[in-house]
C-alpha cells in the first residue's frame, strides 16, 4: 500500500481576527452574550407583521377610500402614519438577523416597536379625531 501524504493547510497567513471582522460596538455585545429564552424572537416577529400588517390597511384606508378632502391634520396624520410602518419594517428587519438572538440587541429592536406602535397609536388617534372633525385644520 502506498501512503498519500496529507496536505496540511497553513492558514496562519489568512487568519482573520475576528475583532476586526465585527461592526463597532458589536464587540461589547459579544462579551455579554445572554441568548434569548426560546420562543421571544417568534413572538415578536408575529407581533410586528400583526401591527405592519393593519397600518398598511389603515393607511391604505385613510388615503384611498376615506371621505373628505385633505387637510394639514389628515396630512399629519398620513406622515405619523408612513412613519411608524418604516420603523416596523426597521424593526421587522432587526428581528430577522441572527446576532438579535442576544438580549442587549433583542432590547434594541424592542425599542424601535416601541417607538412604532407610539407613532402609529398617534397617527391612528390623529386621524380618528380629523375625520371625526374635532380638528378643522
Amino acid at each position: 500500500m502506498i501512503d498519500t501524504p496529507k496536505r496540511q493547510d497553513d492558514h496562519s497567513d489568512r487568519q482573520i481576527d475576528c475583532q476586526e471582522a465585527m461592526e463597532p460596538g458589536f464587540q461589547a455585545i459579544k462579551a455579554g452574550r445572554v441568548p434569548l429564552p426560546g420562543g421571544y424572537r417568534q413572538g415578536v416577529i408575529s407581533a410586528i407583521t400583526v401591527l405592519l400588517g393593519f397600518s398598511l390597511l389603515f393607511l391604505r384606508y385613510w388615503n384611498f377610500e376615506a371621505e373628505g378632502g385633505w387637510t394639514v391634520a389628515s396630512i399629519l396624520a398620513t406622515l405619523l402614519l408612513a412613519l411608524a410602518i418604516v420603523l416596523q419594517l426597521v424593526t421587522l428587519w432587526r428581528s430577522l438577523l441572527p446576532r438579535d438572538d442576544d438580549e442587549p440587541v433583542y432590547r434594541v429592536t424592542l425599542r424601535w416597536f416601541l417607538a412604532s406602535i407610539i407613532a402609529l397609536l398617534a397617527g391612528v388617534l390623529l386621524a380618528g379625531l380629523t375625520a371625526s372633525h374635532v380638528f378643522n385644520l
